[in-house]
């Protein structure tokens, strides 16, 4: 069937047309074109929260594959679907390469300046639509720094490859301090078998893998963390938006990275902190770069609507004096080593108690930092953690004639 115009849309071709044959053609060397980035002019997601379905629980129900959210501080997973199953990771495998390098330069084995070369392997061959490129041309060298974020915020599967051969020696060099770094942090249901998530069936990771990897780039890797929250990076005169479309459209949201295949679906790893809280989004394979921010969206207002954080203890506070049998000194001062933060429903951080027991008849000599009790947390009745107490001092063996005395007194004290 002849399609129909109307009078008006033949009018807007028309002027469509004139305007298109109005602009002028540059003449491109076809040996040192720069090519045109594949669909990185960003659209922000709509603010409109869309409406979601929630279980009996009132946890979301989100139309994605797996997905996971995180408190960052304790690592409490708030809430999760499939959680554990290994799926393809598409670019989100990249927060690994980045953390990788990110830790090189935090050791300073890496430089900021020094010279990355693309070499033939790594090298975007054209950037065909849908490709994701850094754009760095062939055999020429970019600082380590802006290769970082072409695979931050480009996402450029360039970039991900050259610092791989970089840093590894080879990509299969890499892939090795990849899985390395992976089984240190306790991601037990991932094996990476690229550096950039291109597709094969031994590149798999599970949200919630995922969103440990993610609460480490922000905590380990500080100083670098800003990249994942800028909008845009211009190289070789090739301005690319960041995929992730909640930082344009939500200021507490400050990372992390997109990922998308047809196999992996559309991906998210994201971070938002609020009033202090800061919690960890991981969406798998679902239907649309819209769905992953709108799910995303959905996680992170319910997360920050029902949670909150409390904190039993304060780092280094004495919370106790234990007695010591056979020491120097009669007692020693009790904590923790670290602030202990649990993740509470909201409304309930006021009503947590502390529980202290200590390690009947603790004797000299106790060294500093070793473990004497224990601290529990209780809210409406119910047990919701606890933590070790640590001596915050260490206590020396007395000598015999006190010791004996000690043993002495303690017969007529019973």
């Amino acid at each position: 069937m002849t399609p129909r115009f109307s009078s008006a849309t033949l009018l807007h071709f028309v002027l469509a047309s004139a305007i298109l044959v109005a602009v002028p053609v540059a003449a491109v060397s076809a040996q040192h074109h720069k090519p045109r980035a594949a669909v990185h002019k960003h659209k922000p997601a709509t603010s409109g929260e869309p409406a979601t379905a929630t279980d009996a629980n009132g946890v979301p129900v989100l139309a994605s594959k797996a997905w996971v959210l995180m408190d960052f501080n304790t690592g409490q997973v708030l809430a999760s679907s499939n959680p554990d199953e290994p799926l393809p990771p598409a670019s989100l495998t990249k927060m690994m390469t980045s953390y990788l390098v990110e830790q090189g330069l935090k050791s300073g084995k890496l430089k900021p300046n020094e010279p990355v070369t693309m070499s033939l392997s790594a090298w975007c061959r054209g950037g065909k639509e849908g490709d994701s490129c850094m754009f760095v041309p062939l055999n020429a060298q970019a600082s380590l720094m802006d290769m970082l974020r072409g695979v931050v915020i480009d996402s450029g599967n360039d970039a991900s490859k050259a610092l791989a051969e970089h840093v590894g020696g080879s990509e299969a060099g890499f892939v090795a301090k990849m899985n390395a770094e992976a089984a240190k942090l306790g991601m037990t249901h991932t094996h990476f078998a690229n550096a950039a998530g291109l597709p094969d069936p031994n590149n798999k990771a599970s949200a919630r893998d995922l969103a440990v990897l993610a609460q480490a780039i922000i905590r380990n890797s500080a100083d670098y963390y800003p990249i994942y929250s800028e909008r845009e990076f211009t190289y070789n005169g090739i301005k690319q938006g960041n995929r992730n479309a909640l930082l344009y459209t939500d200021p507490t949201v400050d990372g992390l990275k997109t990922g998308h295949t047809e196999e992996a679906g559309y991906c998210l790893a994201a971070s938002a902190k609020r009033n202090g809280m800061r919690l960890i989004s991981v969406i798998m394979n679902t239907s649309s770069a819209q769905a992953r921010a709108d799910q995303t969206r959905v996680l992170f207002n319910w997360g920050f609507s029902n949670f909150e954080e409390a904190t039993p203890a304060q780092a280094g506070a004495t919370l106790t004096n234990a007695k010591v049998l056979y020491g120097v000194a009669p007692t020693v001062a009790a904590g923790i080593d670290q602030a202990w933060t649990l993740v509470v429903p909201k409304g309930q951080g006021a009503a947590v108690k502390a529980s202290i027991s200590m390690n009947p008849e603790l004797e000299a000599p106790i060294s500093k930092g070793a473990v004497i009790g224990k601290i529990v947390a209780i809210a409406n009745g119910k047990q919701i953690g606890e933590a070790p107490i640590i001596a915050l001092a260490a206590v020396e063996r007395a000598g015999f004639f006190e010791r004996m005395r000690q043993r002495v007194a303690g017969w007529f004290s019973k």
